[in-house]
């Protein structure tokens, strides 16, 4: 078409004062204001003017002007709705006072200014070289332990020649798992095989990695804190032992409204105590290892290892059956560490929630359930395990068989049954333990035949210790370890 007619004033063609100019189509009317310097009253006024832009891009940009802070104030608006759009913008600025400009400033009175200028970036340069020598020196110390990892077509893959044992193996000299890297490239390639069971926090997954097999447990996303915390623990320094379940990975993923909490362990088909338990009977010498390496397990837990790079001393504050796993040399492996708490003595420091109810009302021991365990004192919380552990005992050797006396062993064996499965219901709640633990003082009976084998009569005799009302008399973890290790001929268990 014609184009489009806008009001033009101090832009008008054939140098007209105001009148109208035509905008070619695409082009776009304009309104600026711009402040200027009156010499005569010495202030700050404005100037407006009006007319057409050109069509191109310069016309566009101008447009934009207003976008752009301006040594003197300026600005503008466009339009091209109708003719004359433009003849009732009014486009502002933010005024300056009303004084006269400042005189200019001589190189004299910079100087000052310029010598600081320069003093300070030289400082800054300087830090940054310190900074960057340090990073270099850190980056290179660890590089030198870390795994290598080659590039695929867009992710970094691990190499085909590596086993999980030999990726746990290269990363044991830092004590504290494998890198981050290598766990959430490992998390990546995991291939989900099928559900093998649910608990409080999440689902367990029977899974493969380059064909091993591998435990995958799913948190809920209600239990992101449970994920957190059990990661923590297992990345600590020198968690890694026979009688702790062997982490492998941790990754979290996901999208804004859906997210994944793996946790990657070792896989032990044998399944949980448990399960052992409740499907099977066990002999003495069976027995002895169940025991002997969950107490083994547990003390490694408790124990706070000194030095640069030592591990703290963690309690675990939810032991049951339930979270024993039998390896395929009929070892326990402890899990589940959602609810520990860590104590490091040289800051004395328990990094705990104040909630003192936690874990599973059956095994809870009964300073937890009379609220009058002592938060502060990292002692209570192992004692508070080390009740829970007798009843675990008490569980094992329930279905532990034996005849009537020497070490042969026959075919007399309770059934299986959980703690208290006499006295509470099958999900007790708190006052139920209460009453039955604190108030009546009841505890799970002990078998006459359990005193005809020297393994049984052995564990009563410590488990009545440890399940005693008053914290302090019960045996600490080591103690047990070191009680049970010299019940057994094997050679190679050492007492340390």
């Amino acid at each position: 078409g014609e184009g489009m007619l806008c009001y033009c004033d101090g832009h008008c063609p054939g140098g007209q004062q105001n009148g109208t100019c035509v905008a070619r189509p695409g082009s776009q009317c304009f309104a600026a204001v711009e402040e200027v310097y009156n010499h005569e009253t010495n202030t700050w006024e404005s100037e407006r003017s009006y007319g057409c832009l050109p069509p191109d891009e310069r016309g566009f940009m101008q447009c934009k002007g207003q976008l752009v802070p301006h040594h003197v104030g300026r600005s503008i608006e466009c339009c091209n709705g109708t003719d004359l759009c433009n003849q009732y913008l009014t486009p502002m600025y933010r005024p300056r006072p009303t004084l006269a400009p400042a005189p200019p400033i001589t190189l004299h009175d910079a100087m000052p200014y310029i010598a600081l200028l320069v003093s300070l970036l030289v400082c800054i340069v300087v830090f940054l070289i310190i900074i960057a020598c340090f990073y270099l020196r850190y980056k290179k110390k660890e590089e030198s332990g870390k795994l290598y990892l080659v590039e695929g077509s867009k992710d970094a893959y691990l190499t085909s020649s590596h086993t999980l044992q030999d990726l746990i193996d290269q990363s044991s000299g830092s004590g504290s798992g494998l890198p981050l890297l290598v766990q959430r490239t490992i998390a990546k390639q995991i291939q989900m095989v099928h559900s093998v069971g649910k608990g409080r926090y999440g689902e367990v997954w029977l899974a493969r990695w380059r064909g091993e097999k591998v435990a995958v447990k799913v948190f809920f996303t209600t239990e992101e804190s449970s994920w957190f915390r059990e990661t923590e623990i297992y990345q600590s320094v020198l968690m890694r032992h026979d009688n702790i379940l062997g982490f492998i990975a941790a990754d979290i993923k996901g999208t804004g409204s859906w997210t994944q909490m793996l946790l990657i362990t070792d896989y032990h088909e044998c399944g949980s105590l448990y399960d052992v338990l409740r499907t099977s009977a066990i002999d003495p010498h069976s027995l002895l290892v169940l025991a002997r390496s969950a107490a083994s397990g547990l003390a490694h837990l408790h124990t706070e290892i000194f030095g640069t790079r030592g591990k703290p001393a963690i309690a675990h504050r939810d032991i049951k059956s339930r979270n024993i796993l039998v390896k395929r040399n009929r070892e326990c492996a402890i899990a589940d560490f959602g609810l520990a708490v860590r104590y490091i003595s040289e800051t004395n420091e328990i990094d705990i929630t104040p909630n003192t109810r936690v874990g599973t009302r059956r095994y809870m021991a009964p300073e937890v359930l009379d609220e009058s365990l002592d938060t502060k004192s990292f002692e209570a919380f192992k004692m508070a395990d080390i009740y829970s552990l007798s009843l675990v005992f008490w569980e094992m050797c329930r279905r532990c068989v034996t005849t009537g006396g020497g070490d042969k062993w026959g075919l007399h064996a309770e059934e299986y049954a959980l703690p208290y499965n006499d006295v509470v219901p099958n999900d007790p709640t708190f006052e139920d333990m209460h009453a039955v633990v604190c108030v009546k003082q009841i505890r799970p009976p002990i078998p006459l035949r359990w005193h005809d084998h020297q393994v049984t009569k052995t564990l009563s005799k410590m488990m009545q210790e440890c399940w005693h009302t008053n914290p302090a008399v019960r045996l600490t973890s080591l103690r047990i370890k070191k009680s049970l290790c010299k019940l057994d001929p094997d050679p190679s268990i050492k007492i340390i």
